[in-house]
C-alpha cells in the first residue's frame, strides 16, 4: 500500500530579527554572518504564542485547506524539542485548541503523541505514521505530523545568531499526491552522545557546536551506508559500479540547523561517495590538493577536532571542493533550493527539515522543473544523537499542490524587531497581552497560571 505525504502547511510568527541588526548589535561583519551561515533573518516568537499554538495555528491551515473534518483525522503527532511539559504530551494541547474551532469532542478518537530525539524526532513520527497506514490501520483516515519548535540559545551565544521559531503539519494518507515514502529501506544511526542536550529546568540547550556539526555528518554518513544496504536488499534501486547512491537522488534534503550547514553536509557526503570511484581523480586535479587525513589518534572526534593541522587543510579541501564545477552541479540541481525557506525564517529543528522539502518544491516548480518521479533522499539528524536515511517518490498529482506554494503569502505579514523588542522577548518580561504583533486569526496563548494548584496550566484562544 502507498503511503506518503499529501500536503504541507507552515505556520511562522509575523515577527523576525533582521541579521544585519543582530550583526550591530553583537558587532560581527553582517555579510560574513549572511554568507558564512546562510542566515537573513530569524523568525522570533511573539510574547502569545508557544511551540503548541504554533503547531495547532499550521494544523489548522492544513485542514481548511483540504476541506478536512476531525472524523478524517485518526492520528495526530507532535515533534518537538521544545516541550513545556514533563507529562502532558503537546498533542493533547493541540486537539484542545482544534475543539474550539471544530466542536467539544471532536478529535476524542484522534490517537497521538508527542514525540522527542531533538530534530530527528519529526522523522520518525512519520516512520511510525507511514507504517500505520501501510498496515491497513488507517481505516481510510490521514495521519497528521506536525514539527514545532522555537530554536532559542542564551543571549551572547554563539548560537544565538541560529535562531528561529515555527511549525510544519504534514498530512499522512494512502493516496498521497506529494510523496510516497519507499518501503523497506529507511535506515538509522544511534548513539548516546552529548553534542546539543537540554536539562531540565533550562530553557536553553547545552552546545558543542563544532563537535555536533561533525557528529551529525557522521551519524548520517553512517545511517547511508545501511540505507545503501537496504537498496540494495530490496532492489529498490540498482547502482553502477561507477555510480553512487547520490546519483539516483534526484533532490536531497538535509537537515538545516543553518542554511549553509545543508551545504557543509551534502559536500562532506559526496566526498565519501566519490572518493572510491574513478572520477575522484579529476576532482582531486581540480581541487589542487589532496585530500587531508587525520593524523594519529584521529579515530575520534575529540581527536579530529583537537587536530589543528588537519582542520585547517581539511577546511580548505571542503572550500575548494564546494567551488569545482562537479559539486557545484549537484549542489545547484539537488539541494539549493531547499534552502531558500532557511534563509529567510532560520533554525526550526525538528522541523527544518521539513520546511526545506517544502522550499524545495515550491522552488524547483518555479524554475519549471518536472518533478513528477523524482526521488527525494531524506538526511535527518536530532542530537543526542540519532540520524535517519530514508526516500520516497514525488507522485503524479503533486502539482495540484505545488503550484498553489507560495512561501511569501503562507508566512503573512512581519514586522522587524528592535534590538530592544527582541531583548524582552527572549528573556520573557513581556505577558501575553503585551504581544508585538501583526495580530493575524488564528491561536494564541492567553494565560499561564501561576498558583500552586493550577501552576504550568495553558489557557489558549481562538482569533477571528
Amino acid at each position: 500500500m502507498a503511503a506518503g505525504i499529501d500536503d504541507i502547511a507552515i505556520y511562522i510568527p509575523g515577527l523576525y530579527l533582521d541579521a544585519a541588526d543582530f550583526a550591530a548589535a553583537r558587532g560581527l561583519d553582517p555579510v560574513k554572518l549572511q554568507k558564512g551561515l546562510g542566515v537573513s533573518q530569524m523568525a522570533i516568537v511573539d510574547a502569545n504564542q508557544d511551540p503548541a499554538c504554533l503547531a495547532a495555528n499550521a494544523c489548522h491551515r492544513i485542514m481548511e485547506r483540504n476541506g478536512l473534518s476531525p472524523a478524517d483525522i485518526g492520528r495526530l503527532y507532535v515533534s518537538t524539542e521544545s516541550s513545556f511539559d514533563e507529562s502532558k504530551a503537546m498533542n493533547s494541547y493541540v486537539v484542545g485548541m482544534l475543539e474550539q474551532v471544530y466542536g467539544q469532542g471532536t478529535f476524542e478518537h484522534c490517537g497521538g503523541v508527542e514525540t522527542k530525539f531533538a530534530c530527528v524526532s519529526g522523522s520518525y513520527a512519520l516512520y511510525d505514521n507511514t507504517n500505520w497506514i501501510r498496515a491497513g490501520e488507517s481505516d481510510g483516515k490521514s495521519a497528521l505530523v506536525v514539527v514545532s519548535d522555537i530554536a532559542k540559545y542564551d543571549l551572547g551565544s554563539s548560537g544565538e545568531m541560529t535562531q528561529g521559531a515555527g511549525a510544519v503539519a504534514m498530512l499522512l494518507n494512502d493516496e498521497p499526491r506529494l510523496l510516497a515514502f519507499d518501503p523497506r529501506v529507511t535506515a538509522t544511526s544511534i548513539k548516546d552522545e552529548y553534542d546539543f542536550y537540554r536539562p531540565f529546568g533550562k530553557e536553553t540547550p547545552i552546545v558543542h557546536g563544532q563537535y555536533s556539526n561533525l557528529l551529525y555528518m557522521i551519524q548520517v554518513r553512517k545511517a547511508l551506508e545501511l540505507y545503501k544496504e537496504n537498496v540494495a536488499r530490496t532492489g529498490l534501486i540498482k547502482i553502477g559500479p561507477e555510480e553512487t547512491i547520490l546519483d539516483h537522488m534526484d533532490y536531497i534534503n538535509m537537515h538545516l540547523p543553518y542554511s549553509n550547514m545543508g551545504k557543509k553536509a551534502l559536500a562532506y557526503l559526496v566526498r565519501h561517495e566519490w572518493r572510491q570511484l574513478p572520477r575522484w581523480s579529476a576532482i582531486l586535479e581540480a581541487v589542487g590538493m589532496e585530500e587531508p587525513v587525520p593524523g594519529e589518534g584521529g579515530g575520534t572526534i575529540e581527536a579530529v577536532l583537537a587536530d589543528g593541522e588537519f582542520m585547517a587543510r581539511d577546511h580548505e579541501f571542503t572550500r575548494s571542493f564546494s567551488q569545482t564545477e562537479q559539486f557545484r552541479q549537484i549542489y545547484e540541481s539537488k539541494l539549493a533550493s531547499s534552502l531558500v525557506a532557511s534563509s529567510m525564517i532560520g533554525n526550526l529543528y525538528t522541523a527544518s527539515l521539513y520546511l526545506g522539502f517544502r522550499s524545495s518544491l515550491e522552488f524547483e516548480f518555479k524554475k519549471g522543473a518536472d518533478l513528477a518521479g523524482k526521488r527525494v533522499g531524506f538526511g535527518s539528524y536530532g542530537s543526542g544523537s540519532s540520524a535517519m536515511v530514508f526516500s520516497g517518490v514525488i507522485q503524479p498529482g503533486y502539482a495540484d499542490v505545488v503550484r498553489g506554494m507560495d512561501l511569501e503569502a503562507e508566512i503573512g505579514p512581519r514586522r522587524r524587531l528592535t534590538w530592544g523588542e527582541y531583548e524582552k522577548l527572549h528573556e520573557n518580561v513581556l505577558d501575553p497581552s503585551e504581544a508585538a504583533g501583526p495580530q493575524g486569526t488564528g491561536f494564541v496563548l492567553v494565560d499561564v497560571k501561576t498558583e500552586s494548584e493550577s501552576r504550568g496550566e495553558r489557557r489558549y484562544a481562538f482569533v477571528e
